[in-house]
């Protein structure tokens, strides 16, 4: 059922929406606070362990604007955008409340959760950026190509949104820093961001059995044909 935009579509109300939001922001923060500090060992590859579960969040959001379109899809980014604001702030406040002196993890709580500010700053400024990216050429190529083959323009966009996460957040964060030499920069960037595209083309299968799931249950595939691209709105 092809949908675009007016006014009743905006007020539909959806039976799983906001389940799926609810999914976007829970992997958003669990990848960003749980496996972001940890770099695994898998023979002689390492790699930092959150690049397993973050692509899931490019995954429900492809899934969010083929199915409902580029506008729900960012308010979903939004929400998600200031779940790890106030996830950010919540660490630094925790990490700098000063402890018991009892109690003996703080040394080890700083490693977890203090993150520096320029990492932080990095990491919002490259979702925000990577996930409008990924929604918008979403949105595009269903126009373009009618809605034929999802696997392209999953894959298509999340080319150009990982592309542009990576871009920004590697450079900010490491790049002329004590943490990461320049030259290992660009390495871990581009191996990362290798890995993030072979993810999403591995599951591809499950995205379209998501996809025409809510399609079928929702009556709703939404074309973004006269959509307002800005993403500083929220409006539906």
């Amino acid at each position: 059922m092809e949908n675009t935009a007016s006014p009743a579509a905006s007020r539909r109300n959806y039976k799983y929406y906001d389940l799926i939001m609810a999914a976007f922001v829970t992997v958003l923060l669990c990848s960003g606070v749980i496996g972001v500090q940890k770099v695994s060992k898998i023979g002689s590859f390492e790699f930092g362990t959150a690049i397993l579960f973050f692509p899931l969040s490019y995954l429900f959001g492809d899934i969010l604007t083929e199915v409902y379109g580029y506008k729900r899809s960012r308010r979903v980014i939004w929400a998600g955008f200031g779940a790890l604001i106030f996830a950010a702030f919540m660490s630094w406040a925790v990490v700098n409340m000063p402890a018991a002196p009892g109690w003996k993890g703080q040394q080890a709580y700083e490693m977890i959760f203090g993150s520096t500010p320029r990492i932080v700053f990095a990491s919002l400024i490259a979702f925000w950026a990577g996930e409008f990216a990924n929604s918008f050429v979403m949105a595009k190529m269903k126009v373009k190509t009618e809605g034929r083959n999802l696997w392209m323009r999953t894959i298509g966009s999340t080319i150009v949104g990982e592309g542009v996460d990576s871009l920004i957040f590697y450079p900010l964060a490491f790049y002329n820093s004590s943490i990461m030499p320049n030259d290992i920069v660009f390495v871990v960037m581009a191996t990362n961001y290798t890995m993030k595209v072979c993810w999403e083309a591995i599951v591809t299968p499950f995205t379209y059995i998501i996809v025409n799931f809510l399609k079928r249950v929702e009556h709703e595939d939404y074309y973004d044909r006269d959509t307002d691209f800005n993403p500083f709105t929220l409006e539906t």
